[in-house]
């Protein structure tokens, strides 16, 4: 049923006008699952992994812009945040000070262009969900095109299949239900289908700085840029030390069998070494998702492998429709853009601080994205304010707080104080009155209320 399966899902996909090497991409990666390829990096394989920080890195003073005047900005824009609540794209959420993510994005970008007198190209990866909206909100910024450069390009997508038999699902009841993402790690093959990767490259651009468009941290920095210019690595991720937040999350490591960086994502773990995931001592880095790449290297590389870089499977089970359990269980084939550290020989890692990674995954990060813990500086950059070294861990009861819509129904006077706090864990279902503070260590508690306005919560 298998081979049937793949016929009829490369029919879809061609007859949606997918670009043909994403059809072969998605048919290597489907024959990988048929086969019983789980995509697991089991920890018997693996040892941590050391690496340089940014901090140590011996660069000229003040720190040349030539790096910075050879690379594109790419950012990736093609989710929606359902997680979160959202029905468009999430980088169209109020990040703070009534700016949505696309607008920091975007001073950011020009402010960068101003300082070090550069280009610097930025291009949305964008998916057919996010595209329209994504483009109608940064057209105040007349300036940001470049040249004949366009301000996105599209993902590709890919069927669902059926868990049981591997087959196209099918879901009248909305059709765009039956598409998913490909993972970001089909940016690759999205920047070789579109052109882009060819024009950026015949333009003159020598490196691209790729990062996902909910983390305001990672700005067109030229201390990194230089380093990677200098470092005449292929390909780079910068990585930050993890913290108790992290826990769950993947994190690199170097294969045993060839000594080759690998990035391991909770879905490629199995369940016996969760607990090896787990710890912080043995496996010290995880990802920003903020990497770097040469343009010319990535072109010949694909070129080399018939535009299939071979990244490490994902293979995700779900429901065809997220928001109903009922619904029929489907297997969605992803990859991830950081697995291609391995594919480089010579490919580096370096340590950066929590201030160019700060994600927006849950409301959680956003009510501390939001709080008086930072400041958005005239260059549009995130900074901690002054005496906050880290920023607070917030736990908010998901059953009220998950999504964006019920979060800011229960603070509706803006979030809290929270340069002073380390931690906020809200059991049960508490509204915040206007400009509440949170101190220390603070705890509400089942079955919930009101926090009055003006007080003081923690210790």
């Amino acid at each position: 049923m298998s081979d049937e399966g793949l016929r009829q899902a490369r029919a879809k996909m061609e007859e949606a006008g997918v670009d043909p090497v994403a059809v072969e991409v998605f048919s290597h990666y489907y024959r990988l699952v048929e086969s019983g390829e789980s995509g697991m990096i089991p920890e018997s394989s693996i040892e941590p992994v050391d690496m340089p920080a940014l901090a140590d890195v011996d660069l000229p003073s003040p720190v040349p812009t030539e790096g910075l005047a050879g690379t594109v900005v790419v950012k990736l824009n093609g989710g929606l945040g359902t997680s979160m609540g959202l029905e468009a794209a999430k980088s169209l959420l109020e990040a703070r000070e009534s700016l949505s993510f696309l607008d920091v994005i975007a001073r950011q970008v020009l402010w960068a262009r101003r300082e070090y007198d550069v280009a610097l190209p930025l291009v949305f990866m964008d998916s057919f969900r996010t595209s329209e909206d994504t483009l109608a909100a940064l057209a105040p910024y007349e300036s940001l095109a470049v040249a004949d450069l366009p301000l996105d390009f599209l993902q590709n997508k890919e069927p669902k299949l059926r868990a049981d038999d591997l087959t196209p699902v099918t879901w009248e009841a909305d059709p765009d239900l039956e598409w998913c993402p490909p993972g970001h790690g089909d940016l690759y093959t999205a920047l070789r289908g579109s052109g882009l990767l060819d024009r950026l490259v015949d333009a003159g651009y020598r490196q691209a700085f790729v990062s996902n468009s909910d983390n305001l941290g990672a700005t067109p920095d030229p201390t990194v840029a230089e380093w990677f210019a200098r470092s005449g690595a292929p390909f780079a991720i910068e990585a930050v030390r993890r913290t108790p937040s992290d826990r769950k999350g993947g994190h690199f490591a170097r294969r045993t069998s060839d000594g080759r960086i690998v990035l391991r994502e909770t879905a490629q773990t199995l369940e016996e070494d969760k607990e090896a995931l787990a710890d912080l001592s043995r496996h010290r880095f995880c990802s920003t998702n903020n990497l770097w790449f040469d343009l010319r290297a990535m072109r010949d590389e694909l070129e080399r492998r018939d535009g299939i870089l071979g990244l490490a499977l994902i293979k995700n089970t779900k429901t065809v429709d997220p928001a109903d359990p009922t619904s029929p269980e489907v297997v969605q084939i992803e990859t991830a853009m950081g697995a291609a550290v391995e594919v480089f020989e010579g490919a580096q890692l370096v340590e950066v601080t929590r201030e160019r990674f700060l994600p927006v995954k849950t409301t959680n990060d956003l009510l501390v994205l939001r709080s008086d813990c930072y400041r958005l500086l005239d260059s549009s950059t995130l900074a901690l304010v002054e005496g906050v070294e880290e920023v607070p861990f917030v736990d908010l009861d998901s059953r009220h707080y998950k999504l964006v819509q019920e979060f800011d129904r229960r603070f509706p006077d803006g979030v809290p104080s929270m340069h002073r706090a380390r931690s906020l864990v809200v059991r049960g279902d508490w509204t915040f009155g206007a400009g509440v503070t949170v101190t220390g260590t603070a705890e509400l508690d089942e079955p919930g209320g009101r926090v009055e306005a003006g007080s003081s919560i923690g210790g």
